[in-house]
């Protein structure tokens, strides 16, 4: 299925389906975060290990808002910050933050930490906010290819099996940075 339908691609979401679609930089694989099988198709179009762990996107900070009580003030404040300030940001900013009990094994891989993004992508946006939630986001690329950069560059690794939510990139030229919150460590620069 190819929508331009965001209430079509988040009941997509809802039914445990994997969907393609734009985000800031690279097309991404998304599903409902909870859904174990959904999270499995997502594994077997990328050929990707569970230990690696992937990135939840988020519409708005109210729906990450129970992942950032354990920040320091400071911390929270530029995380916050980060994600609010996206008007002028060259790129989007992911940031590991400590999973409570909310979190599913499955989305952290090995990792102690969930890796949390607030999009700033207004075709993002609209889809959390369908969906009610957070979704899961990884590029849309089998494992050792360059992501999908458009509509066809997703169905040539996919294939029409696959639900797309067809839009515009956003205007991004690189994937999010990822930053551990409490060490300040740059995971990818």
């Amino acid at each position: 299925m190819i929508t331009t339908s965001v209430a079509e691609a988040a009941q997509c979401l809802a039914q445990g389906q994997v969907l393609a679609y734009p985000t800031e930089a690279v097309w991404g694989l998304g599903c409902d975060p909870f859904n174990e099988q959904a999270f499995a198709k997502i594994l077997a179009h990328k050929q990707r290990p569970i230990e690696k762990g992937v990135i939840l996107l988020a519409g708005q900070i109210s729906q990450v808002e129970h992942l950032l009580h354990s920040l320091e003030p400071s911390i929270r404040k530029q995380v916050i910050q980060s994600w609010s300030d996206t008007a002028t940001a060259e790129r989007a900013t992911t940031w590991l933050l400590d999973a409570d009990e909310q979190i599913p094994y499955w989305i952290k891989g090995k990792h102690p930490k969930v890796a949390i993004r607030v999009t700033n992508h207004p075709l993002c946006i609209a889809l959390c906010n369908a969906f009610n939630g957070f979704i899961v986001s990884t590029s849309a690329n089998p494992a050792g290819v360059s992501p999908a950069r458009s509509l066809q560059d997703a169905m040539q690794y996919f294939g029409a099996d696959m639900n797309y939510l067809n839009g515009d990139l956003g205007l991004c030229q690189q994937p999010s940075r990822i930053i551990d919150a409490s060490s300040g460590e740059i995971i990818r620069a």
